[in-house]
């Protein structure tokens, strides 16, 4: 039997990103530092949040989230699933096809830079 964390309410289930300990800078973090927003991917959605179009968030997006509020589920040896109230949710990570933008040329038309 197979089992899986089913959210209940305005709530969400993340699995959090590893932390990385060094920043993009080159900076090392001590293993002390708490981060106040971390990211990770929603791995699952309650009911209640799949039928509201006030709440743009689905499976498997990147999400940020404070996490004063998470709920750990020891479902994982490294812990690393969390229930979130999507009020904690602060954005989503979203990716767009980037749109070939148009460039004049000198004698006035337009042309498509690719």
């Amino acid at each position: 039997m197979k089992e899986f964390v089913e959210p209940l309410g305005k709530r969400i289930v993340i699995r959090k990103d590893e932390s990385r300990q060094t920043t993009r800078g080159g900076i090392v973090l001590p293993d002390k530092a708490e981060i106040p927003t971390i990211t990770g991917r929603v791995v699952e959605v309650s009911a209640q949040i799949e039928r509201d179009e006030d709440f743009p968030i689905q499976k498997y997006d990147k999400v940020l989230f404070h996490p004063k509020n998470a709920i750990p589920v020891d479902f994982e040896p490294d812990n690393l699933l969390y229930v979130v109230p999507i009020e904690d949710v602060v954005a989503v990570f979203r990716r767009v096809k980037a749109v070939p933008r148009a460039v004049e040329t000198a004698d006035g038309d337009d042309e498509v830079d690719e």
